[in-house]
């Protein structure tokens, strides 16, 4: 999953890109309105944490001409502001959840994780694909009852499938949700990774579908195209 953090302050913002990087995401950072308005509206992120009080262009703001121009991506608004109305006008903007400032850095990522199992259709932190067990809380995966070391681009990559399992995820929408602007994006790494997931979890839940990309299913699930 491939994040965008947009907070003015330099020292939060890399506290928060640290402890999303360590629960497995890749992350993007923004230091005002403008330069996360263009980020957040030209690449393809699976979240963003916006603050509310961002120079050159306010959170509001940014988050109207988001949804304006059709952006749906999870948004979580971080807030110094203890007044009602304020909350509320980031809600009317198209929030769709709010941490007041300061915070408890285990309640942004609870509350993170939530949006993004919501936004891909899932009630709990716990994600199932036939044998395989993926807990989003803990970056925990399982295969029939046996706990299977991932490293952090493995686990992004199956957590990514999993989320969208049942639909062939394309390679290149995998190589834009999985990596950061800096992450040297060469051609096989998809392949390598896709490989490496297979012999670890040594069941055939993702499958290659010729010409198109992968998808996370059980061996029974039919594929959806698209």
């Amino acid at each position: 999953m491939r994040l965008l953090v947009v907070e003015d302050d330099r020292d939060l913002n890399r506290q928060l890109a640290t402890a999303l990087e360590d629960a497995g995401y890749a992350v993007d950072k923004a230091f005002d309105g403008e330069e996360g308005h263009f980020l957040g509206d030209t690449e393809p992120y699976d979240g963003v944490i916006l603050d509310m009080g961002l120079p050159r262009m306010d959170g509001i703001r940014v988050l109207e001409k988001w949804r304006r121009d059709g952006r749906t991506m999870p948004v979580l608004i971080l807030t110094a502001r203890d007044r009602w109305s304020e909350k509320v006008q980031g809600f009317d903007a198209g929030a769709d959840d709010y941490v007041t400032k300061p915070f408890h850095m285990e309640e942004v990522l609870a509350r993170l994780r939530a949006l993004l199992r919501r936004a891909a259709g899932h009630a709990t932190s716990e994600i199932s694909c036939g044998p395989v067990l993926l807990d989003t809380r803990s970056s925990r995966v399982v295969v029939d009852g046996s706990a299977v070391r991932l490293t952090s681009h493995e686990y992004r990559l199956l957590a990514y499938l999993m989320h969208h399992q049942g639909r062939v995820v394309s390679r290149t929408e995998l190589v834009e949700h999985l990596y950061d602007q800096d992450f040297d994006r060469d051609s096989n790494t998809i392949e390598v990774f896709v490989g490496r997931l297979r012999k670890k979890l040594g069941v055939e839940i993702i499958q290659t579908v010729r010409g198109l990309g992968y998808i996370a299913a059980p061996p029974e699930a039919p594929a959806k195209r698209g």
